[in-house]
């Protein structure tokens, strides 16, 4: 493993109890971060605190990041409790059904928005006034490589990974001229706990367009993340960086 140096930082991974996030998190502690986690599953966040303190400081805040009012208590906790926060990684999210469009109800495809895509606008908005007093900040939403591509019935996930995307690069050029980057990741489908929410058939199918004919492991994922949190991610904001296995034609 590249050591990444994040001594000092304070990072909060959304969705940090499992899966991406919890990877995510690993790799901060390892290089040297704080990390706030939050989660929406209490029972969760606190054995995942539990495994994750072996390694560095952890704390955690049970929030919906539906809910505007929770995200941004959640960050003014974060700050009263570890002085600032340097670096956010968007990961929380939902896959919802695997159903062709005219098929798809609307109350599924707005939770999908709901969760993917206004929650990741409410933290990305929450961070922005304390990483503005710092002049300095790193905020990474997990996209998809679904939302540059389109996967078929996945038309909820796409829009949102898609419309996650645009989110990106609108305000990465707003805060260009700051100390803040803000950058997307577009993986390819990893092995989580979110294939759950999937057919066999649409991952067989996902499986299929991946010339390297495997799944992205989370911690390749992390990995990368890990570098677009640093400070070495200096010059390049509003962008896309893939990480699909050959998969992405641009």
């Amino acid at each position: 493993m590249n050591q990444i140096d994040l001594k000092g930082r304070v990072a909060v991974v959304t969705g940090g109890a499992r899966g991406i996030g919890y990877a995510v998190a690993t790799r901060m502690l390892q290089s040297g971060a704080s990390v706030v986690l939050w989660d929406v599953t209490a029972d969760r966040l606190k054995t995942s605190q539990a495994e994750l303190s072996k390694l560095g400081k952890v704390d955690t805040h049970v929030v919906d990041i539906t809910d505007e009012p929770q995200v941004l208590a959640a960050a003014d906790a974060a700050v009263k409790a570890l002085g600032k926060i340097d670096i956010l990684v968007n990961s929380a999210g939902i896959t919802g059904p695997n159903v062709k469009t005219w098929e798809y109800s609307s109350k599924d495809f707005r939770q999908v928005q709901d969760i993917n895509l206004i929650g990741t606008f409410h933290c990305c908005k929450a961070v922005v006034a304390p990483m503005m007093k710092a002049d300095y900040g790193r905020i990474i939403n997990i996209a998809s490589i679904a939302g540059k591509d389109g996967n078929p019935n996945a038309p909820a996930y796409s829009a949102s990974k898609a419309a996650v995307i645009g989110l990106t690069k609108s305000l990465g050029k707003e805060l260009a001229q700051t100390g803040i980057r803000v950058n997307a990741l577009t993986p390819a489908a990893a092995k989580t706990e979110m294939f759950s929410q999937m057919t066999e058939a649409h991952i067989n199918f996902m499986l299929s367009k991946i010339p390297m004919n495997r799944f992205v492991t989370v911690e390749e994922i992390a990995g990368m993340i890990a570098w677009m949190a640093s400070e070495e991610c200096s010059f390049t904001t509003g962008a896309v960086f893939d990480i699909s296995g050959g998969r992405a034609v641009y």
